[in-house]
């Protein structure tokens, strides 16, 4: 029966693109059906269908009416009219999935297979129960011609009609189940070849009985809905019988079939074989037929199929790709600079050449994973396996941003707003590109609250300064290094703050993101909620920019990142401002990672500078003046590296330290160990947060504040710097110095 059925459009080929048609969803049979029309439909002209069991729905996120089926190695796309209809499919269809995939799994946990044996006693026990209730009946239909009481009779009849409603249940439920074992058997030929002999022996017994006698579990008294009725007493079947029935007894013929199911089958023009196929498959088409249903094929389909040759039901492009073609390409390594006294750390700094590869090894673990999830849930509470996780901390990805540290402290060096916005954006699209640091999509260590992590970088081309900026976020770093802080400032949801400068350069960055989850089926979708404001001192600006939402695509295969969604960056005082679109790449064609960008001017509706190309490759830009150039090159850009103080001389919340342990048995690939520690954190952490709610403690925040709904560093350089602006003014005031004595 179906569970939905409507139109809706599919994707066939290049030449023909989507093409409409009426779908049906057979929640029973776990089939996705499609004709070319409602009326095609009706007269069960099916042109394919899509097997259900073990499938996986997929949506895209930039996109509220397409959505994809993966199963039996293939990729089907379809699109719905809009958002709501979409929905409704992808809820009947995940029903239908976990009905027809997930209790599998069960019954392959269980210890006990019924046998052939087994299956044609409960048909004999179902066919004497049959007979029992046939002559009681007969019994009842007697006691309603002797009865004279209108009344009685009225009573009697009432019983009558349901017991032979019941009788029909029972003769469709046995043929229903002799054509059960007949398909398992035919199934079984098609899988495996010609049966063995012993098997062909079981399959040729189906629907006949041997003369020896079989014994069915005792039988007791009808129950009482049957037995009595409105008080009115009805005769008892012979209770000899009731307590041990022999096969035979129970009127079956030598096919196991009684003459009633019989009778019912010759009714319906059938003629019933030895094996209980035809005849009972006569019946049911004529059921069916009867009763305006869809017809189902007698045998499963064993894959799923379209019956025109050339209509390409699924993505060719999916069978096409060899494995290899399936991995995303090998990065060319990138030119990481050092300073000559860093300080190497052997568990972070040295990147593994490591190759995660197709998931099939872990598919246990995935399979699990998937089936906690439904499509758009979110994440945050989710527990992923630890053979997935990046060695390192989200707040240290963080800190990638600034992997060309010239190019933020560049902003200030334009004299004209037109190139800072310029410059502005040349440093944003360069900034994500080092965060991965792996062909193969990992996800970095969930922060814990109160977790932090400092580093630094030194300048290319700039003379170093013996000057300590004691009083900024990093102290002991020097004026003539951009400097880094992030905190992890809330669990629920889950907010990471950072904060960056550069004091000689009067530059800094305040910023914060909430990571926001959501599976999409194939994919996972990372949403990072927030902003990050960059502040021009001398040239009082503020530079607003918003983050891109990050994809991890083929999570069962081997998984990558891909970024996508509208972004932008705006600095209010000048009116400039730009547009950009991280693009993600479309199921046919399409290159993957490409961006694009347009920067304008106030008040200007075209644009004074476009810029496309890929994010983590080579970007272009074409001016309005007719001028091009490369915009950015991160496959030759170097790489500036962070400085990071040993672990010995952390905190203990500092997260090198912190999660040392984890990253250790994760370089080791001891996967037990490292879920290990990583346990103990994560429970150290509820019964810290369990602690506080228990002595009504609101979690104090140790570098940043919340105002308003966004996240600000405590003392950020413009703050320090009006700070001793006033401190100076108040000590050349004679007036104001002796009113600063005295308050102090």
């Amino acid at each position: 029966m179906a569970t939905i059925e409507g139109p809706l459009s599919k994707w066939t080929n290049v030449m023909k693109g989507w093409q409409y048609r009426w779908f049906v969803l057979d929640e029973n049979t776990g089939l996705l059906s499609y004709y070319t029309s409602k009326e095609k439909m009706m007269r069960g002209s099916r042109r394919g269908c899509v097997r259900l069991k073990g499938a996986i729905i997929g949506i895209d996120d930039e996109d509220d009416s397409t959505f994809t089926i993966t199963v039996d190695q293939k990729t089907f796309h379809f699109q719905a009219r809009d958002a709501e209809e979409r929905e409704r499919w992808i809820g009947g269809l995940e029903e239908a999935i976990l009905r027809h995939t997930q209790p599998l799994s069960k019954q392959r946990e269980s210890k006990h297979i019924p046998s052939t044996a087994e299956f044609d006693s409960k048909v004999a026990e179902t066919d004497a129960y049959l007979q029992l209730l046939i002559d009681q009946t007969k019994a009842l239909d007697e006691k309603i011609e002797q009865c004279d009481d209108p009344a009685a009779r009225e009573k009697y009849s009432v019983i009558k009609v349901a017991a032979e409603t019941m009788i029909e249940s029972i003769k469709q439920s046995i043929v229903l189940l002799q054509m059960s074992k007949q398909q398992i058997a035919d199934q079984a030929m098609v899988e495996n070849g010609p049966l063995t002999p012993p098997l062909q022996a079981a399959a040729g017994s189906i629907g006949r009985k041997t003369a020896s006698t079989t014994e069915l579990p005792p039988i007791g008294p009808m129950p009482n809905s049957m037995a009595t009725s409105n008080g009115i007493d009805v005769p008892p079947h012979n209770t000899t019988t009731s307590h041990s029935l022999p096969a035979s007894s129970g009127g079956l013929e030598e096919n196991g079939i009684s003459p009633a199911v019989d009778a019912l089958l010759e009714e319906e023009g059938g003629d019933m074989e030895q094996d209980g196929s035809v005849g009972a498959q006569s019946h049911m088409m004529s059921a069916y037929s009867n009763s305006d249903m869809h017809v189902p094929p007698r045998v499963m389909p064993m894959t799923s199929y379209s019956s025109s040759e050339d209509e390409e039901f699924y993505d060719a492009e999916e069978l096409e790709r060899s494995a290899t073609e399936d991995e995303p390409p090998k990065a060319e390594p990138v030119q990481v600079i050092a300073s000559k006294d860093d300080y190497f750390d052997e568990l972070y700094d040295e990147v593994d050449q490591e190759d995660l590869g197709s998931l099939e090894g872990q598919g246990s673990i995935v399979t699990h994973l998937l089936s906690q999830v439904r499509i758009g849930m979110d994440l945050t509470k989710i527990v992923l396996p630890t053979f997935i996780l990046e060695r390192r901390s989200l707040l240290e990805m963080f800190a990638d941003f600034f992997a060309h540290p010239d190019l933020f402290v560049g902003i200030v060096d334009f004299k004209d707003p037109k190139e800072r916005m310029i410059q502005v954006v040349r440093w944003y699209l360069s900034a994500f590109h080092a965060g991965r640091r792996s062909d193969i999509a990992k996800k970095p260590y969930n922060p814990i609250i109160g977790e932090t992590f400092q580093c630094f970088w030194d300048i290319p081309n700039m003379e170093p300064s013996d000057e300590v900026s004691d009083s900024g976020p990093v102290p002991w770093v020097h004026k003539n290094n951009l400097a880094f802080i992030a905190e992890q400032v809330s669990h629920h949801p889950p907010i990471s703050a950072f904060y960056a400068e550069h004091s000689g350069k009067r530059i800094s960055l305040d910023g914060y993101i909430w990571t926001k989850s959501k599976f999409l089926g194939l994919s996972i979708g990372v949403y990072m909620i927030g902003q990050a404001v960059i502040s021009v001192l001398d040239h009082d600006e503020e530079y607003v920019l918003t983050f891109p939402t990050g994809y991890g695509r083929s999570i069962l295969t081997v998984p990558w990142i891909e970024l996508g969604g509208k972004v932008g960056v705006q600095c209010a005082k000048t009116g400039y401002y730009a547009n950009i679109e991280f693009k993600t790449k479309p199921f046919y064609g399409g290159k993957k990672h490409q961006v694009a960008a347009a920067i304008f001017a106030p008040n200007d509706k075209k644009p004074i500078c476009t810029i496309d190309g890929e994010w983590n490759g080579v970007m272009w830009a074409q001016y309005n003046t007719g001028r091009s150039e490369k915009f950015v090159d991160t496959k030759s850009m170097p790489i500036i590296k962070k400085k990071v103080k040993p672990r010995t001389e952390q905190g203990e919340f500092e997260s090198r330290r912190l999660w040392q342990d984890v990253t250790k048995h994760l370089k080791e690939k001891n996967v037990d160990k490292a879920t290990e520690f990583k346990r103990k954190l994560e429970q150290r952490q509820r019964e810290e947060a369990k602690e506080r709610l228990e002595k009504g403690l609101k979690w104090e925040t140790k570098h940043f504040h919340e105002q308003g709904e966004h996240w600000l560093h405590h003392r950020p350089l413009l703050k320090r710097l009006q700070e001793t602006v006033t401190r100076k003014s108040r000590q050349n005031s004679p007036e104001g110095d002796s009113e600063y004595d005295s308050a102090s």
